[in-house]
């Protein structure tokens, strides 16, 4: 087995990496960006073409790039954006554009329905009944796309998270399956057991015939045949949901480690071991990863703008042309003086942990006629950085010791971002010298797989690049202090 290849499919797009099977170094990577659909105000849609092409495109890029013989991958790992929600039918053919995880569609359903369940999805699934979660959008497809009834009536209707989409367009519909800490985002699966819940697909009226068999994170989830990118016979060994693997990428295998991914959202996941543990503070329960038996779960805050309100300012107000300007541009603020009231809220799809508010909407306030673009690309980094710290505070409450944070994501290299993070929290930010770490957990759960590595031994592979510690600035106890009355007063 000379090279790994690991397929991260993420929300923008899916991006392809090449890795060294016996250094696990990354030799190469691709890729392919795909078009959002927006079709009403709130809702959000992925063409499920779209996402293959993508794959296709950023698959075949990697491999001719790096000039090897596909033949020579040994294993493929699959990390995916998770709640996003699929439809189609058992031969892969497309009933619905996917609804997207920040799709809010589904906020009244959740609210006539929260009275009776919310609790017992709490207890059951770890999550609350947002929109945000798959159960919901399922529900919908049921309830609203012609072409999903006829399925389901026909017995010929597949329900799923990205991840079985793509095993079962590349196993040509052999394989139907996920695994748990993707099956824990559905609000269908049960925390304790990691199977589906009869009394949550009850509630839900979903049937399990349409759902796939939930699989441990490290093991055969099918070989490839006639998917067209790839030759027949190479094995799926790895599957994690894009946060999952960015947990496991980063090492993050000790009870009290925390990593915090900076993409188009934000999310912390915080290990706890084999302890389930139920938030008191607004935090998700999820499943970690699974294997040999040992069921792993994780604490998780939920920000769910980070980059795209870096996005916002360079598409929509014009204010930089690229996004890696907004550093420049924020860095033109050397007074903090000028800052203490002005707050970028970037809660264009809502607010996630500790609130759930899935009605929020965006907000710039505390502007003088003083305030330039250079104030506002600060607030806005700031606002992403707040956003995050209230995960932060929940995780502080919720468990007794938290390890330092260990950062990836695009935004990740941002000095400034990355300086205010650890500003706000007062906890050490890590950030490693691999930051595509969603693919290189999933690469590295391959060799777990195969019994080639160990999950203690996965400290070995990860280098620090640069640290940040914190300051004790006065200035950012007084903007956290504004950014909580401020959330109280617009948004409670």
């Amino acid at each position: 087995m000379n090279y790994l290849l690991a397929i991260d499919q993420g929300t923008t797009g899916t991006t392809a990496l090449i890795i060294d099977a016996k250094t696990l170094k990354v030799l190469n990577k691709e890729k392919s960006d795909y078009r959002q659909i927006y079709p009403k105000p709130g809702w959000v849609e992925h063409d499920l073409n779209d996402i293959w092409e993508s794959v296709s495109i950023a698959v075949g890029s990697v491999i001719k790039r790096t000039k090897i013989d596909p033949k020579q991958i040994g294993a493929i790992g699959i990390t995916n954006q998770r709640e996003t929600t699929c439809a189609y039918n058992k031969k892969g053919a497309p009933l619905h554009h996917a609804i997207v995880w920040q799709d809010r569609r589904t906020a009244a359903y959740c609210e006539e329905h929260s009275a009776k369940y919310m609790e017992v999805c709490r207890k059951k699934t770890g999550l609350p009944l947002d929109p945000y979660f798959s159960g919901t959008k399922m529900r919908w497809f049921l309830d609203h796309v012609p072409a999903v009834k006829v399925a389901a009536d026909r017995k010929d209707l597949c329900l799923s998270t990205v991840d079985t989409f793509l095993v079962h367009r590349l196993t040509d519909g052999k394989s139907y399956v996920t695994e748990a800490s993707n099956a824990s985002r559905t609000m269908l699966m049960n925390l304790e057991t990691f199977n589906w819940d009869s009394e949550l697909l009850s509630f839900f009226d979903i049937s399990r015939e349409f759902l796939p068999e939930i699989r441990e994170s490290f093991t055969n989830f099918g070989e490839t045949k006639n998917c067209g990118i790839l030759p027949d016979g190479i094995p799926i060994l790895s599957i994690l949901g894009d946060q999952q693997a960015a947990l496991f990428g980063q090492a993050c295998v000790r009870v009290g480690d925390i990593k915090s991914t900076y993409g188009t959202g934000a999310f912390l996941l915080l290990n706890t071991g084999e302890k389930l543990i139920h938030s008191t503070t607004g935090l998700l329960t999820t499943a970690a990863y699974s294997f040999r038996g040992h069921k792993v779960y994780a604490l998780e805050g939920s920000a769910y703008i980070a980059g795209a309100a870096v996005q916002w300012l360079r598409d929509n107000l014009k204010s930089i042309k690229s996004s890696p300007e907004v550093s420049e541009l924020a860095a033109q603020v050397t007074d903090l003086s000028q800052m203490e009231h002005v707050l970028f809220m970037p809660f264009f799809t809502g607010i996630g942990t500790p609130y759930w508010n899935s009605h929020a909407k965006a907000a710039i306030v505390g502007l003088t006629r003083d305030t330039h673009n250079g104030h506002i690309a600060r607030a806005c980094l700031e606002g992403i950085a707040l956003s995050l710290n209230d995960s932060v505070s929940s995780f502080k409450k919720d468990f007794p010791h938290l390890n330092d944070i260990r950062v990836d994501g695009g935004a990740a290299a941002n000095d400034i971002l990355m300086q205010m993070q650890a500003n706000f929290s007062q906890k050490t930010i890590l950030r490693p010298q691999v930051i595509d770490t969603t693919a290189f957990g999933v690469a590295v759960g391959c060799l777990v797989g195969r019994g080639e590595v160990s999950i203690e031994d996965m400290g070995r592979y990860w280098k620090l690049e640069k640290e940040f510690t914190p300051e004790k600035n006065p200035y950012y106890g007084k903007k956290k202090n504004l950014w909580d009355e401020t959330i109280k007063r617009l948004y409670l």
